[in-house]
């Protein structure tokens, strides 16, 4: 006798929930977000400290990446829903189907199944909750299993908001088990954010459904700094896009591609500034970088910078830990390296610390070549005091985003769509876009001569009826006026046996 799934009765009463919220007017679905948003404005210093204990990242890094761009997405979403779920028509292609009529409406998968990560454990579920329940959906919510506890954070805000019983359900369960667990229960959607080995495996087995799948993965993010960079302000930013949240953002900088014009320079710069940041716990808010989140990390990341220095790299950089920081055992340094002439796991793995790989290029073509020389493609920047050359090396860089003197920052952008090439996965939160993906299209089409007892292309067939679209495509596409006229009658005729009787 096969095991129960425990979930299969939490997707039962989730569906049935659905159907009704199916049929609430999306402005009305906007309310309950606004109610969360005001929820996480009344929070927001008790949540940032949940945030600081359940990962160890610091109290500016909760709220500057998490809990504000999290309360204005909430505000983008509720306005914006209602607009990208109304129904629209959709033009006529060709005169060929002037008697049809269609419409493009959206609507809920129904169940969506969301597997968050622990990296940013409060903003990315909240996210995928909003845009997932203002579509019309019910919500599955499994958080990681280290931060269940920013889990039951994020079920307060939703449950504040005084949404319908049984439209949010908070499960635990092993991230290994979940995928599987929610796909035999029956999700209709899954929506799956982690590493990029983890997403191959969900794939596989929503495969088996099928069911549909949103993946955002991991990423190799890289930086490239042109000779004509603003070096202070680049500098500033491979910083932050490298050391926030101790580097563990799939989107992290963590190749820094530098044309050699300006690369010692860019170099020196880079090193004084490291060696100038504050790595300990946040205590006082006098801290720059918190600590890694687990033992496990913190053994991957000494790995990675062991691998380096074992294929001839060296450490350019080291940032100081304050004291009480060491003796906790999770504070990795902010550290910089420049590989040698071997290859090393910093440039082709994701690295998920706060470790900045610095490499010399000769000019621009070279760096977009390494920029792209990865297996993952979530985002990339540019720095340049030109933006037409800016966005002309962007159009050249296969990931999902490109932001030009700046890095990482979009993913806080309610409107700029979230998503990546190749290894770093496809679909897109956020945005329009991750609306759109928490919603499915359907089409009606309708007659205009309904009443007309059948369509010219019906049954019986016969050399006449082939003969008669034979003379449309020559009326549509044949050379010669009066063959396309003469054409165009024998076609007419056949339109009109959709008039006559069988």
């Amino acid at each position: 006798m096969s095991r129960k799934n425990p979930l299969e009765e939490i997707v039962r009463s989730a569906r049935e929930a659905q159907a009704s919220w199916a049929r609430v007017p999306v402005k009305r679905r906007a309310a309950y977000v606004r109610a969360m948003r005001d929820r996480i404005a009344a929070r927001a210093d008790g949540i940032c400290e949940l945030i600081l204990h359940a990962t160890g990242k610091t109290r500016v890094d909760a709220m500057t990446t998490e809990v504000l761009p999290l309360a204005l997405a909430a505000s983008w979403y509720a306005k914006r829903a209602p607009r990208v779920m109304r129904s629209r028509r959709i033009r006529g292609g060709h005169p060929f189907f002037f008697f049809k009529s269609s419409r493009i409406e959206r609507v809920p998968w129904g169940v969506v199944g969301i597997i968050s990560p622990w990296n940013y454990p409060f903003g990315i579920p909240l996210h995928d909750v909003m845009t997932a329940l203002l579509t019309g959906n019910a919500v599955i919510l499994k958080p990681a299993t280290q931060t269940q506890s920013i889990g039951e954070a994020v079920a307060d805000v939703v449950r504040s908001s005084g949404l319908p019983d049984g439209l949010f359900q908070l499960v635990s369960m092993p991230g290994r088990l979940a995928g599987r667990a929610m796909i035999a229960a029956g999700v209709d959607k899954l929506c799956f954010t982690g590493s990029t080995e983890s997403g191959r495996d969900v794939m596989r087995i929503a495969a088996e459904g099928p069911v549909p799948v949103s993946l955002e993965l991991g990423g190799n993010d890289a930086m490239i700094v042109l000779e004509d960079a603003h070096l202070d302000r680049a500098v500033g930013g491979a910083l932050w896009a490298g050391a926030s949240n101790a580097g563990q953002s799939c989107c992290a900088v963590e190749r820094v591609f530098v044309v050699e014009k300006v690369y010692a320079a860019f170099r020196d710069k880079l090193a004084k500034r490291v060696a100038g940041l504050r790595v300990g716990p946040d205590r006082d808010f006098e801290v720059d970088v918190g600590s890694l989140s687990s033992t496990v990390q913190f053994k991957k990341v000494e790995g990675i910078v062991k691998d380096a220095l074992a294929h001839g790299a060296r450490i350019v950089a080291s940032s100081r830990t304050v004291p009480g920081g060491k003796s906790e055992g999770l504070f990795h340094p902010v550290q910089v390296l420049e590989p040698g002439d071997e290859p090393v796991k910093a440039m082709r793995e994701e690295i998920f610390g706060p470790l900045i790989m610095l490499v010399k290029v000769r000019d621009e073509a070279e760096a977009v070549t390494r920029a792209n020389d990865s297996p993952y493609g979530l985002s990339a920047s540019v720095w340049t005091r030109s933006n037409t050359r800016g966005v002309r090396v962007a159009s050249q860089l296969a990931v999902g985003t490109v932001t030009l003197n700046d890095h990482m920052m979009s993913h806080g952008m309610a409107e700029t769509p979230w998503g990546g090439f190749k290894g770093s996965g496809f679909s897109r939160t956020h945005g329009e876009a991750g609306l759109e993906e928490m919603s499915r299209i359907r089409v009606t089409v309708r007659d205009r001569l309904h009443r007309a007892p059948r369509a010219m292309w019906w049954h019986p067939h016969s050399r006449r009826v082939y003969e008669g679209f034979r003379a449309g495509m020559t009326a549509l596409y044949g050379r010669g006026l009066g063959r396309r006229l003469s054409a165009l009658a024998r076609f007419v005729r056949l339109f009109f046996r959709s008039f006559g009787r069988s």
